[in-house]
Order: structure tokens, then C-alpha cells, then sequence
């Protein structure tokens, strides 16, 4: 049974249903943020798409407001992770400033592609590249290395574009590809973890903007949207995200290198899995 958000009866069981479980994925999307580096996208956008086929949002619509939803999250939840990181002193401040140009340009492609790019062309991106990132991380050595050292501003320029264009698709805050961009270059997961979290903060804030204007004005859109954007969902997930965040950080430096990599490559097989059956 389908229900109607307009007219959701606050008082009703699917109704705290929905809020109860709007507050469990903001509670473990505040602390993956911090785990992980990543803004909690891979946890909230599979979530908010069963949320939005509970309440009866267009199907045509559903996959670009859970990503949409998911960036607006992203913003708050990054900057409390980047600033506990940086208090650290592990977030490769010289890398993050070389990143700002290259990552906001991708973000601005990856927009423009998404207002065109159906709802199934963007649940395979999501799934394709979670899928490929947990066999590196669950099956990579240490010896799988692309360089000794991180490229020069070609190449990361290059990488930071690549990385702002794929996330902005999935609706995630780019832990998933910068993890994987500085640890083929020999740098340590820690250290990964913590600069993610600040391309984080250059992926959302634009992604935002970027899916506001791909979605305004279309007539499937749910209440209370901007574009593909929800405010219901970003104001009620944002007050758990910041305070979870920082637990997430705890957790990342209480555990080894190898115990992180294994944790988030089996998060994002059973991230991928879940898209992957969608589309069948």
C-alpha cells in the first residue's frame, strides 16, 4: 500500500514508521561519515528511494531526489567531520586545495548529466562503482600501488574531476573515490579518510545547487522540494548526522588500517547488492 505524503496522517503508524527510520539512517549516516570520510550517501540515498516508494513519490523522480536529498545532508555532515579530522591533524590540507577547482568542475558536469540521465542510469552508477570499490577494498594488497607518491596538478586535476563527476551521481560526498584515489597512491587510510571528508564539503555544496536546478519546477515532485531536493528529509537527518559524526571519528582512529578497509568494503558490497536487485 502506497501512501500519499500529503496527506500523511502525523499521528498514524506508516507515519512514525517513517520518522523512526528517517532517524536510525541519520544516526549511522552521521557515524560512517566520520568512519568512513564519506558524507553517509551510500547509507541515506537507498534508504530515501524505499522512503519515497512508500509515500507514493514518481517512480521517474524517486533515484534523483534520494540523491539530491542525500547531497543536501552531505553539507552539514562533512564540515563537523573535516573540522574533527583537522583538529587531528591527519587532513592533507596541500592535496584538499589542489582538489577545490578540478572537484567543483566534475560536480558541475556530473549535474548537468543527472537532469538527463533516467532513474535507472543512475541506480547502475551507483551500484557499478560501490561494487568495484569493495573488491579493491576487501581483496587489494599492499602492494597494489599506482605511484609511490600522489600525482602532479595534471594528474590530479584530472582525479579531482573524475571524482567530483561520479559522486555527484551517486549522491555521495566522494569518501568512496578519494579513499580509493590516495590509498593506490601509497598514503595511509587514515589519512584518506580524514581529506575525504573535506571533499566532502566540495562536492555537496554545489551538488546541491546543481540538482535544485535540474529538478526545478517538474510537476512529479514531492512537497516542501526544491528541485530534487526534499527539506522534510535534509532538516529531520542533518541534527543526527552532526551528532553522530564525531563518534565516527573516534571509531576511525581506535581502529587498524586493515579492520577499516575491511569494514567499509563489506558496507559497500551490501550497498552495491541492494542496487544491483533494484534493477532487475
Amino acid at each position: 500500500m502506497r501512501l500519499e505524503l500529503s496527506v500523511i496522517d502525523p499521528t498514524s503508524s506508516d507515519f512514525l514508521i517513517f520518522v523512526a527510520t528517517l532517524v536510525g539512517a541519520g544516526a549511522i549516516a552521521g557515524v560512517l561519515a566520520g568512519l568512513f570520510g564519506i558524507g553517509g550517501g551510500a547509507v541515506l540515498v537507498p534508504v530515501l528511494f524505499q522512503f519515497q516508494s512508500l509515500v507514493g513519490v514518481d517512480e521517474a523522480v524517486r533515484m534523483h531526489m534520494a540523491v539530491g536529498t542525500s547531497l543536501g545532508v552531505i553539507i552539514p555532515t562533512s564540515l563537523r567531520s573535516v573540522f574533527a579530522h583537522y583538529k587531528r591533524g591527519v587532513v592533507d590540507m596541500t592535496l584538499l586545495r589542489s582538489l577545490v577547482v578540478p572537484v567543483i568542475a566534475g560536480v558541475v558536469l556530473g549535474s548537468l548529466v543527472a537532469a538527463r540521465v533516467p532513474a535507472d542510469g543512475l541506480k547502475g552508477i551507483f551500484a557499478g562503482i560501490a561494487f568495484l570499490v569493495a573488491l579493491k577494498l576487501l581483496f587489494g594488497r599492499k602492494d597494489w600501488r599506482l605511484g609511490a607518491e600522489l600525482p602532479g596538478p595534471a594528474g590530479r586535476g584530472i582525479a579531482g574531476v573524475v571524482i567530483g563527476f561520479l559522486s555527484v551521481l551517486m549522491g555521495i560526498g566522494g569518501g568512496v573515490m578519494n579513499n580509493t584515489f590516495m590509498t593506490l597512491y601509497g598514503r595511509p587510510l587514515h589519512q584518506a579518510v580524514a581529506t575525504s571528508a573535506g571533499v566532502g564539503v566540495l562536492i555537496s555544496i554545489p551538488g546541491v545547487l546543481g540538482f535544485i536546478w535540474a529538478g526545478w519546477g517538474m510537476a512529479e515532485l514531492p512537497p516542501l522540494s526544491l528541485g530534487f531536493v526534499n527539506l522534510v528529509a535534509v532538516g529531520m537527518i542533518i541534527p543526527l548526522t552532526l551528532l553522530c559524526a564525531p563518534l565516527g571519528v573516534r571509531l576511525a582512529h581506535a581502529l587498524p588500517g586493515r579492520a577499516l578497509e575491511i569494514s567499509f568494503g563489506l558496507f559497500m558490497l551490501l550497498v552495491a547488492g541492494r542496487f544491483a536487485i533494484s534493477l532487475l
